[in-house]
């Protein structure tokens, strides 16, 4: 059987879920605790992403399992989950422009 967990995402896939994760964040309204939760739980991204595949038995059934194989992958990698907080970033500064 294939190893889904071992391949990495491409470029276009990073992207369409930085994307996914970012509108679902704003449209929520929960940048602020977002960009939190991101910051603190930036080095243990790993673990996170890791705990996240051993415990996916019980969690795939809500989420999915291609939503919990896709998430682990990107959020595994640190450099991901600064892109996202960059994503918010400009987001925020987005609305921020056209509310002021």
């Amino acid at each position: 059987m294939q190893d889904l967990w071992a391949e990495e995402l491409t470029e276009d896939e990073t992207a369409a879920l930085i994307e996914k994760a970012a509108a679902a964040i704003e449209k929520r309204g929960m940048v602020t605790p977002a960009v939190l939760m991101f910051e603190m739980h930036k080095p243990l991204a790993f673990i996170g992403a890791q705990t996240a595949i051993t415990f996916s038995p019980f969690i795939v059934p809500f989420l999915g399992f291609d939503n919990v194989n896709d998430y682990t992958r990107l959020f595994s990698k640190r450099e991901n989950i600064e892109r996202l907080l960059a994503r918010l970033d400009r987001g925020v500064a987005i609305q921020g422009a056209t509310e002021g």
